[in-house]
């Protein structure tokens, strides 16, 4: 049951923020005006969807009490009935769509992110497979206008990449691609297979949230070696003759980062560093859920790369999600970058989760 008197905070809470956002001294604070701003904005999209659910129970309630009339008219209880049926159908809905949004929101989906796909077991095969991963990202995110840049990559010599890593900048695209996380297997038969013989392959694609000044992530540097080299990437002619592919190794923890596909070696030290930092972020993480004796999360979008997520069955045309057992026998369209059913259905299953974990918290 949700509590009126709780939503009635947030509504209050709102207002404040709202006096808040209009103060020229927060104003002048960007990473206080940023953070304010941001609660706004989640907490005007609750009391929204609490509007619509509470007017609806109001209206459901009012037609019961006619419905419950022992003196009232035979034909306006007909057409109260047919109201609750009606209204009844929407509220289930929009509460669950009110808990959804009342859950704790992940600090990390409002981020960009760096994406990383390396060939598995399969050998060339996974190679070309890596490649058409990219495509299919690539084509995701062109649809939704968001940025993709390389940063690195590592060309097979039949096609396709050994490596790919490459940044994707837009709005909250981390709580979209965040499900990509996991081994992906493809299984079809490879154009140098004479017999016709479906071969399985593998690819791992690993979804970094990209660092930002809030997490204050300071690398010192007397912490950090840069190697300089000549670029063997994607990126041109220019880019293969010249000494500008930057690798930066953090000292401390070992982690590697490097770029190659800029012309200029500053741009390549400012991907490079981007990616060290968000490596850096995720390896604090797993260090304090070491620390506090904590797993890291099993539900899907927690970023194990050894979970076999996907399998994409080309003969079949058939694309499968193990983790919510969802399949569809669209792949085609999959792989020019239509992975919008898919995500939404994954998003439905992951929120779906965490308001059953929630309501049994409040119930225990």
């Amino acid at each position: 049951m949700i509590d009126i008197a709780y939503i009635d905070k947030l509504a209050a809470r709102m207002r404040e923020l709202e006096s808040a956002i209009a103060d020229p001294a927060v104003a002048s604070n960007q990473k206080k005006f940023k953070g304010v701003v941001k609660e706004h904005a989640r907490l005007r999209k609750i009391v929204a969807k609490a509007d619509v659910y509470f007017r609806l129970k109001r209206d459901v309630d009012e037609q019961r009490e006619l419905l419950a009339a022992e003196d009232g008219d035979p034909e306006l209880k007909l057409l109260a009935a047919e109201e609750v049926a009606g209204l009844e159908k929407e509220l289930g809905p929009s509460e669950k769509d009110l808990l959804a949004a009342l859950l704790p929101q992940d600090a990390n989906d409002e981020r960009d992110v760096i994406v990383e796909i390396r060939a598995g077991t399969g050998g060339d095969e996974a190679a070309l497979f890596v490649g058409d991963l990219f495509r299919m990202y690539n084509r995701f995110c062109e649809e939704r206008r968001w940025k993709v840049s390389v940063i690195d990559a590592s060309a097979s010599n039949v096609g396709g990449y050994k490596e790919m890593v490459f940044s994707v900048q837009g709005t909250s695209v981390y709580s979209i691609l965040k499900y990509e996380s996991g081994c992906h297997r493809v299984q079809r038969v490879p154009a140098t297979e004479a017999a016709g013989r479906i071969h399985t392959s593998a690819a791992t694609v690993f979804v970094l949230p990209e660092a930002d000044e809030v997490d204050d992530i300071a690398i010192p540097p007397d912490e950090i070696r840069v190697d300089i080299f000549c670029s063997s990437g994607p990126g041109g002619q220019g880019v293969n003759t010249t000494y500008s592919a930057i690798r930066i190794t953090h000292l401390p923890t070992g982690l590697v980062a490097q770029s190659q596909d800029e012309r200029s070696q500053h741009r390549n030290k400012e991907k490079a560093m981007s990616v060290l930092k968000a490596r850096l972020l995720d390896w604090q993480r797993q260090q304090e859920e070491e620390k506090s004796g904590k797993l890291r999360r099993t539900q899907i979008g927690s970023g194990d790369r050894s979970e076999k997520i996907r399998t994409y069955n080309f003969p079949q045309n058939r694309l499968t999600d193990h983790r919510i057992n969802f399949t569809i026998y669209t792949l085609n369209r999959v792989m020019e970058g239509a992975l919008g059913e898919l995500i939404e259905a994954l998003q439905d299953h992951d929120r779906e989760l965490r308001i059953q974990k929630e309501m049994a918290a409040a119930q225990g």
